[in-house]
C-alpha cells in the first residue's frame, strides 16, 4: 500500500478490525519512511458476470430485471417476499460461483426455473411458458406432467 503522504511503498499494518458486520476490515497503517499513519478499508469485490443474450449481445447482470421476471410469474401466488429474496440470493450466488466473466442468458433462465419450481409450481409453469416460448396446450401438458413426476 502506498503512503498517501509521501508515496513510499513501504507501509506497515499496526491494527486490523472488522467493521460493518464483518463485511469490511479496517486497517490502521504506518508509513515506514515518513512515520505518518492512515486508515484503509478492505472489502470483497463480488463481481457478477455479464449476460450473453441469444443474439450475441452482452449486458450487465441486472438483479432488478431478474426480480421483475420472477414477480410476474409469482403474481397472486402465496409466496412471501422473503422467499423471493432468498431465491434471488441463491441464484446470484450460484452465478457468481461459476467464476466466469460471461454467462449465457439461457443459464440464468434455467436457474430461475429451478428456484420457481421449488417455490411454486404454477409460477414455474407460467415462467417456463414464456421462457421456452410454448406454442400450444400440449407443451403446457408436457411440462405439467414433468412437474408432477418430480413431485411424486
Amino acid at each position: 500500500m502506498h503512503c498517501p503522504f509521501c508515496e513510499a511503498d513501504d507501509t506497515k499494518v499496526i491494527d486490523s478490525r472488522l467493521v460493518a458486520d464483518g463485511d469490511s476490515v479496517r486497517r490502521r497503517r504506518e508509513c515506514q519512511t515518513c512515520g505518518d499513519r492512515f486508515t484503509t478499508f478492505e472489502t470483497a469485490e463480488l463481481v457478477m458476470p455479464r449476460v450473453v443474450k441469444g443474439d450475441g449481445s452482452r449486458e450487465p447482470f441486472n438483479e432488478e430485471k431478474l426480480r421483475s421476471g420472477m414477480q410476474k410469474a409469482l403474481e397472486k401466488r402465496p409466496v412471501s417476499i422473503e422467499s423471493i429474496d432468498n431465491a434471488l440470493s441463491r441464484i446470484s450466488h450460484r452465478l457468481r460461483a461459476t467464476g466466469e466473466r460471461e454467462l449465457p442468458s439461457r443459464l440464468v433462465g434455467e436457474e430461475v426455473m429451478t428456484e420457481l419450481r421449488n417455490l411454486d409450481g404454477i409460477a414455474y409453469v407460467r415462467f417456463a411458458s414464456v421462457y421456452r416460448d410454448f406454442q400450444d396446450v400440449k407443451e403446457f401438458q408436457t411440462e405439467i406432467q414433468k412437474l408432477n413426476k418430480e413431485l411424486d
